[in-house]
């Protein structure tokens, strides 16, 4: 048996797919005339008490705030539910950001025939009432290297 059998095929390692995939996000928003650094730092907090939380990618100006998930369905079709439990984690680092900020998750869109719909709309579909206000989520189509708006704050592009 593999000792490392929830690394993705074909990758060194899950840390360098995401960081692989970061970089696909980092493009994408440049590509918007929004330049992003990596682990970007704001405070997060439920209350006046704040600690300082890394987003995967974010600025300042315009105030934006990114999380990137290169995840897929299971070998097998099935939901990812550790995986999907790490999505509403980033929901609710988002409910806790500063407000001023723009929030965004940014996924690999993978396709499931089995149900007929990207992990991303299954996202939206059953965990919909844990998605901030705003919070939009983007899906980057790998294979035709494109991004598409899977829920939205604004009309049909990124807009700074």
């Amino acid at each position: 048996m593999d000792a490392n059998n929830f690394q993705r095929v074909g990758s060194v390692s899950n840390a360098h797919v995401g960081r692989d995939f970061e970089a696909v996000a980092q493009t994408y928003f440049k590509s918007q005339g929004v330049l992003l650094g990596s682990n970007y730092s704001v405070p997060v907090g439920v209350a006046a008490a704040k600690k300082n939380r890394q987003f995967d990618l974010g600025s300042g100006e315009p105030p934006v705030l990114v999380e990137c998930k290169s995840h897929r369905w299971t070998a097998g079709g099935n939901v990812p539910s550790a995986k999907i439990t790490v999505w509403n984690e980033a929901m609710y680092y988002f409910h806790l950001a500063p407000p001023r900020f723009r929030k965004v998750l940014f996924v690999l869109r993978d396709f499931s025939s089995k149900r007929n719909e990207s992990l991303a709309n299954y996202y939206v579909r059953n965990y919909g009432h844990l998605i901030p206000k705003g919070v939009e989520i983007f899906e980057y189509d790998a294979d035709s290297a494109t991004v598409s708006e899977v829920l939205t704050s604004c009309s049909s592009s990124f807009r700074a």
